[in-house]
């Protein structure tokens, strides 16, 4: 009995936290011919035979059972289980052009942004959907009046026996031990459903996963940020874009709020105005806060905020952004441990914004937010974007798409947080809390082929979500080229693109740098070079998707690129699969297979623009410091965007949403770039040439170009 309530107790905290586990191991039969019901074959189980009917499937199957778990005995018969039948989605395919439909700028709806209900009703699963289960559930001897459709409408919910829902399921329930942690689950290792309601479900739990608990980060690990780094680069955490030097003194700048002489070896606000041609702010609309998003123990503080404005800018001292704190998260700090990446994101983002507010989402508590920096960081990727997208998005908490369903244990957070200690947040996972920004900037990310595809798949679905409800999207591209961190294949040259600047729904920036004596008058260059006081070198992010093909508004510029700018690199052609399992991995080197490809040639191409990404100069901790990469980048063109969209308003327009049907349709409002490469994997990478490139993409901002096209829209 006490090895029952053991796993009893353990299983609803697991159920009460994550309602809504991912699928794993599915399996489906290639034939829909409903046969009748007394046709029956025989299926062995570890320890029975037990009768299948042939007019049901195998829905999940697990092929194999990890190590640290060991089957132990049969569940007992009256055991009561919490039971969550996931619904499919609709309309998923229907997606980019439901996006295309207000996005694009001769489309007659465009700008005609979707409600939130809207959004959730063009996607919620169909009625036939919940009709097909829940009858199949009646007649299979369940109350209907027990059977709860959940708010969000993804999900039918009851409580069964395990006797019941082994004559349903046609599988039997094991007691499954931890043998790290002691911990049991109940689980099986197959089960089964009709045919005619196989496609109405996404997945059922109690089913096959099993997930040992989250247990507490080792004792050692950094909590804070070292003296000499944001974050450590390696393939064990997510990347915070961008470097930084301390030394003990700055370049001593004689009118810094006006001086373009310096702007080769150090961006000021003056300089980043004039290379846009960007006028100062004189508009504030409420409703219209530039958000930029935080985690990782980023965090502001006043003093350096005041000595920025004194110094460099107009803007009055005391000025602070907006705090939106997700799950525990803490932004504001002293001065002796504030964030570099946050203190970089403000200090570029105000003086083009101001009187504009900021608003910074800070995202996750300490627990997690320090788990994702330092060398002794613990997961090999981390789900900071999944609890920032259920607090402005709750449908997003528990919907399915793609066969991963509700946030992903053992990559997101599980709260409230059981974690000892003051840092965790004790709270419920916050869903629909927040009402999302119009632009949120984003300066952090991953290794594409380090994150599960179903994660990044349902993900990128939610930013096309948000891109319907008005909001823009600005991911930095990267530091490191055409390898963002990794290369792979046996020879390690295949090249390797971020995430999630590889979604489609989303406008990614790579970087640009004034070199040999540019001034800001001439043309910028792709950024590459050494960080400061470092021999580590950075360059433009780029390169082609292994996940997401070309989108629709990018075909004719991709086109132009390989027509008359054809990379001197075998190439392959191919995207990775949806797999059964939401923890599976794109497998790249399988891609290319033997084709001696470096590259996929019918990717979604990155960037879509740049702009500057080197040595702007950053007041941090009591000092002037140059911090250089796509960081930089983002939330310039963000606070460009959130500039036009004040525009807009004040001419009672809508705000611009989903950016890059338009920049590619009008890509002269863009400075084009056409030298410079972004190398890696051993080769010189990709080379910025006359149109699109996947190092600087369009190019950078000419603000009142930019202004003039983006205000006409709607054209009709």
């Amino acid at each position: 009995m006490a090895r029952i309530l053991q796993w009893i107790v353990a299983y609803a905290a697991v159920v009460a936290a994550l309602p809504a586990p991912p699928a794993q191991g599915w399996s489906t039969s290639a034939s829909s011919a409903v046969l009748p019901s007394h046709v029956v074959h025989k299926e062995r189980s570890p320890s029975t035979s037990r009768v299948i009917p042939l007019t049901h499937v195998v829905h999940e199957e697990r092929n194999l059972l990890a190590s640290r778990w060991v089957r132990r005995d049969r569940v007992p018969p009256s055991t009561k289980l919490p039971i969550r039948i996931g619904l499919t989605q609709r309309n998923l395919e229907n997606g980019p052009n439901y996006l295309r439909d207000i996005a694009d700028p001769h489309s007659h709806n465009f700008g005609k942004h979707w409600t939130a209900e809207q959004v959730i009703d063009a996607f919620k699963p169909a009625q036939d959907t919940v009709d097909a289960v829940r009858s199949w559930l009646v007649d299979a001897g369940f109350s209907n009046r027990s059977i709860t459709h959940t708010q969000n409408q993804a999900w039918l919910a009851f409580d069964a026996t395990v006797n019941q829902m082994e004559e349903l399921l046609h599988t039997e329930f094991w007691e499954f031990q931890d043998h790290h942690t002691g911990s049991i689950a109940p689980a099986c290792d197959r089960y089964h459903i009709p045919r005619h309601v196989q496609k109405h479900i996404d997945y059922i739990t109690p089913g096959i996963r099993l997930l040992p608990p989250l247990h507490s980060p080792p004792k050692h690990m950094n909590r804070g940020l070292a003296d000499n780094h944001s974050t450590e680069s390696g393939h064990n955490h997510t990347e915070v874009y961008g470097e930084w030097a301390f030394p003990p003194s700055w370049i001593e700048v004689t009118d810094p709020k006006s001086n373009l002489e310096v702007c080769n070896q150090t961006i000021t606000p003056a300089c980043i105005s004039a290379l846009y041609d960007i006028p100062p702010a004189h508009l504030a609309d409420p409703s219209n806060s530039m958000g930029i998003f935080q985690t990782s123990m980023q965090m502001w503080d006043q003093p350096d905020l005041d000595n920025f404005f004194d110094w460099y800018t107009d803007i009055p001292d005391g000025t602070h952004p907006v705090n939106k704190l997700v799950d525990g998260a803490v932004a504001t700090s002293n001065i002796s441990t504030a964030g570099p990446e946050v203190m970089l994101d403000l200090e570029i983002a105000y003086p083009i914004v101001y009187p504009q507010t900021i608003t910074i989402w800070n995202v996750d508590d300490m627990h997690k937010q320090a788990s994702e920096i330092g060398p002794n960081a613990f997961g090999k990727y981390n789900g900071m974007f999944n609890t920032f997208l259920d607090a402005i998005d709750g449908s997003y908490c528990t919907s399915c798409a793609y066969g991963e369903c509700g946030n992903l244990p053992r990559v997101d957070p599980i709260y409230p947080n059981m974690l000892p200690g003051p840092d965790g947040y004790q709270g419920e996972l916050q869903c629909g809390v927040f009402e999302p920004t119009n632009v949120i900037s984003v300066s952090y990310g991953f290794v594409e082929t380090e994150v599960p595809i179903a994660y990044q798949k349902r993900q990128c679905m939610e930013f096309l979500k948000l891109g319907l409800r008005g909001t823009s999207f600005i991911f930095a591209s990267g530091d490191s080229g055409v390898a963002e961190h990794a290369c792979y294949g046996p020879d390690e040259d295949i090249f390797s693109p971020s995430w999630p600047g590889n979604c489609p729904w989303v406008t990614t920036v790579g970087a640009t740098g004034l070199y040999n004596n540019r001034s800001v008058h001439e043309r910028e260059s792709a950024a590459f070079g050494t960080y400061p006081n470092s021999s580590h070198i950075f360059s433009s992010g780029g390169g082609f998707s292994n996940v997401y093909p070309a989108p629709w508004y990018q075909e004719t510029a991709l086109d132009a690129f390989f027509g008359e700018h054809d990379p001197p690199y075998t190439s392959y052609s191919g995207l990775v699969s949806d797999h059964a399992s939401p923890y599976a991995m794109p497998d790249v080197a399988a891609l290319a297979g033997t084709s001696g490809g470096i590259y996929n040639r019918v990717g979604r191409g990155i960037p879509d623009v740049a702009t500057n990404g080197d040595q702007s100069v950053t007041r941090f901790r009591g000092y002037w410091l140059p911090g250089s990469g796509a960081s930089m980048s983002a939330p310039i063109f963000a606070a460009i965007i959130n500039r036009i969209n004040e525009e807009r308003l004040v001419a009672g327009k809508s705000t611009l949403g989903f950016l890059n049907p338009t920049l590619y349709k009008y890509p002269e409002m863009l400075n084009d770039i056409t030298n410079g490469t972004n190398p890696g994997c051993g080769t010189p990478g990709f080379s910025a040439v006359e149109g699109w490139d996947p190092l600087t993409g369009h190019g950078t901002p000419n603000y009142p170009r930019m202004l003039e096209v983006f205000m006409s829209l709607p054209w009709t």
